[in-house]
């Protein structure tokens, strides 16, 4: 009957400093890969922002976060509701400052907007608004229920949009600084991811 022999590694199956040196190597290179690929999804793809503010109350909540689709707007047009982020810029004279904003997409390019008692008209037709919380549609005093009652009718210039806040009374928005250029738009926002509980669509 053979012996037992115990099994004694050769020379090629010891590990060497070189393989390890490429294990390392190899690591560091899908690292780097990795690293890159969610550098180009959050720059060109897809982005989460976290809300600040109650402008968007009672759709979106300070510290609600969602997640904005950076390609939308290449592959469609802006559509009337879409809840967008924006960046708007503002100079004191002295420094240019940028802010990402959200808020909703009310008019659209060559579209007549006006507001009359809180009432926003798009080409002089009633806009249906069921996003607005009802603790404001119901306050008797115009200016509790939407901060600016009237507004003269004005065209969205080409190439713009005109944005509102869900929240009315504490939004700042075109009603206040002008349609919004289309390419300052970063994105739409489509999804809250945070927190679980508040998990949707827009």
């Amino acid at each position: 009957m053979p012996e037992d022999v115990d099994v004694v590694p050769t020379a090629d199956a010891v590990p060497s400093s070189k393989d390890s040196f490429k294990a390392v190597r190899d690591w560091v290179i899908v690292l780097v890969v990795a690293l890159v690929v969610a550098l180009g999804i959050r720059t060109y793809v897809l982005q989460q922002f976290y809300i600040s503010g109650p402008s968007m109350e009672t759709t979106l909540f300070q510290p609600n976060r969602v997640l904005v689709n950076k390609l939308s707007y290449h592959l469609h047009g802006v559509h009337r509701g879409d809840v967008v982020v924006f960046d708007r810029v503002t100079s004191n004279g002295a420094s240019i400052q940028h802010d990402d904003l959200i808020k909703r997409v009310i008019g659209l390019p060559g579209e007549k907007i006006s507001i009359q008692k809180c009432v926003v008209y798009v080409n002089k037709v009633a806009l249906k608004e069921p996003y607005l919380d009802i603790r404001d549609t119901q306050q008797e005093n115009l200016n509790d229920r939407c901060r600016q009652p009237e507004m003269t009718e004005i065209v969205v210039p080409a190439k713009q949009v005109f944005v509102l806040g869900d929240n009315r009374p504490q939004s700042m928005d075109s009603r206040m600084f002008g349609p919004v250029d289309k390419d300052r738009i970063v994105g739409r926002a489509f999804v809250i991811l945070w927190p679980i509980s508040r998990w949707r669509w827009l």
